[in-house]
């Protein structure tokens, strides 16, 4: 909508909505009222709790089948609720009764978020979250940019490039090898992701399962609440306060920071890349790219996803600082937090994808390339003065430095001072033979 406050909701609602299906409030609230009915559920096949007898299979049907037909209307209904309660998790369990009000379970209401705390709701609900979005759209499009990315740099992994160090020309490389850099940090912390741990809980109040011993002395409340936590495809953390501390969450958020400040530094490299013409842009029928200058085409890609890594980023970090924190065995402060995790992916995503769209748009300038790399002979000295060394000419680096440093050196004069050397004809003829281009060691075997 044009009316929204957010660009994620507005601008750029159409390329991030699929994570509306998990980060939205009413996906919050349908993760809730997920562990609620699966908490009731794993109550009612406990033997210890003669009270509550297990569920018929016409009973788990209705369970069930209130899930699958919760939309975001009936969402409303809780948001409703919470009008009075003034509390989002009590609104969830009031909802819940109310749904279950004319079933068979209605004789058993009081057992739905029995003993539990609104935090064993809430950090299950987010991790559930996070897991599944990371599973289903996060790590999805990771492995599609780290794809192109290594793509690109295997069929460019031979084309030579006049590097640069401090900004000044510098011994040569390749375009593929450079992007290769990229493609194996990124790689690693992909990987890294992919094996991350999401831990939860379901203890009560302050992580003892004080009420659950006092009404049931006899069940053994840790078995059951690991089974439960690791039949939702979590890490049990048997050991909180009230609140499950994030620490994975942290981690989590830490790796997505530094894979996006991986790319913060490709995003730029690639800008200026195209800045020094090493690549073209492919143009798009009746796209602009300046208000008064018609013959631009301007790397925008590159420059949005910067912009949105640096708000993700900004966000990313203030999470895994302050969630990881509490006073004593419980505070708020977290929780107005928690509910930016879909905003940090979101500019993420935003990012990730103006990066794809950018690289598909680019194409090798090979010409200005080769210029760029003929008009640098002065590169040559490290090598010369490298045989020199070799050899043990003294003031090998002097010598080059005299001949170099600061003037321009055309291929004749480097020629021409090569055959002066007093090196074995040997190394002589190998030097002779050396080119910018050539000189790009095992960049291209990599």
């Amino acid at each position: 909508m044009i009316t929204s406050l957010s660009p994620l909701d507005g601008r750029y609602a159409k390329k991030v909505q699929i994570l509306s299906e998990y980060f939205s409030e009413y996906a919050l609230h349908q993760y809730r009222l997920t562990i609620e009915v699966e908490w009731l559920l794993t109550l009612a096949a406990e033997p210890g709790i003669k009270e509550l007898p297990k569920a018929t299979e016409k009973e788990v049907r209705i369970l069930n089948t209130l899930l699958r037909n919760f939309t975001p209307q009936e969402a409303e209904r809780i948001r409703e609720i919470e009008k009075i309660t003034n509390h989002d998790v009590k609104a969830v369990e009031y909802y819940l009764r109310e749904k279950l009000a004319n079933t068979s379970l209605k004789k058993h209401l009081e057992f739905i978020h029995f003993a539990c705390t609104s935090e064993d709701i809430n950090n299950l609900a987010y991790s559930l979250m996070i897991k599944l979005a990371g599973e289903k759209v996060i790590l999805p499009v990771l492995d599609e940019l780290l794809k192109t990315i290594q793509h690109l740099a295997r069929q460019w992994i031979k084309v030579p490039l006049l590097a640069l160090t401090h900004g000044q020309p510098a011994t040569p490389t390749t375009v593929g090898k450079e992007l290769l850099v990229f493609a194996m940090r990124l790689e690693r912390q992909i990987s890294r992701l992919k094996k991350q741990d999401i831990a939860g809980k379901i203890n009560g109040a302050t992580g003892n399962f004080n009420a659950h011993c006092v009404a049931y002395p006899k069940v053994d409340w840790r078995k059951l609440s690991k089974k439960f936590v690791q039949n939702l495809g979590l890490m049990w953390n048997p050991c909180t306060t009230q609140i499950e501390p994030h620490d994975t969450l942290a981690e989590i958020f830490n790796t997505i920071q530094l894979i996006n400040t991986i790319l913060i530094g490709f995003d730029r490299d690639i800008w200026g890349y195209i800045s020094r013409g090493v690549f073209k842009q492919k143009t798009v029928a009746g796209e602009v790219g300046s208000s008064t200058m018609p013959h631009k085409v301007n790397p925008i890609d590159f420059e949005n996803s910067e912009g949105n890594f640096g708000i993700a980023n900004a966000l990313f970090r203030h999470m895994s600082e302050k969630l990881p924190i509490s006073r004593f065995q419980r505070d708020l402060s977290d929780s107005t937090v928690e509910r930016n995790i879909g905003v940090a992916f979101g500019h993420s995503l935003l990012a990730w994808k103006s990066t794809l769209k950018g690289m598909h748009k680019l194409e090798l300038n090979g010409k200005n390339i080769r210029e760029e790399l003929d008009n640098q002979w002065e590169l040559l000295a490290e090598p010369i003065q490298t045989v020199l060394r070799k050899h043990g000419v003294t003031g090998a680096y002097e010598k080059l430095k005299e001949l170099t440093r600061g003037k321009k050196v055309t291929q004749k004069i480097m020629r021409e001072f090569i055959r002066t050397l007093p090196v074995p004809k040997e190394d002589k003829i190998r030097l002779l033979k050396l080119t910018p281009e050539t000189y790009i060691g095992l960049a291209d075997q990599f």
